[in-house]
């Protein structure tokens, strides 16, 4: 994603989101975002999107293995967790002495 502009996104690591839109689609269950990339627009939520990676035996590890691993997918698949409304909410940013705050736009509830 080559802009002029970065991207402002309203997910951050650490935050607790729902996958709205994929084969991992769940509504109910929240997960945590391990990583962001802004620039190419994607995250990765903790069990979301598993991949396999096979791994060859060498003279260290002499027994090879095939590990999961979390992939990629788009920001736009996932949506913020409201705790306090338990479901999935949109955002909204205010300005109170002189910080941006995320609030919670079901609930008015401030999202650290």
């Amino acid at each position: 994603m080559s802009t002029r502009f970065k991207p402002k996104y309203n997910i951050k690591k650490g935050d607790t989101v729902v996958v709205i839109a994929g084969d991992d689609k769940d509504l109910k269950k929240p997960r945590t975002i391990l990583e962001v990339n802004i620039e190419k627009g994607k995250v990765l939520v903790e069990g979301v999107a598993l991949a396999t990676k096979h791994i060859k035996p060498t003279a260290q590890n002499t027994k090879g293995s095939i590990e999961k691993k979390e992939a990629y997918i788009s920001i736009s698949n996932v949506m913020l967790w409201d705790a306090k409304a338990k479901a999935p909410t949109k955002i909204k940013r205010e300005r109170s002495e002189g910080k941006l705050i995320r609030v919670s736009k079901k609930s008015g509830e401030v999202i650290k």
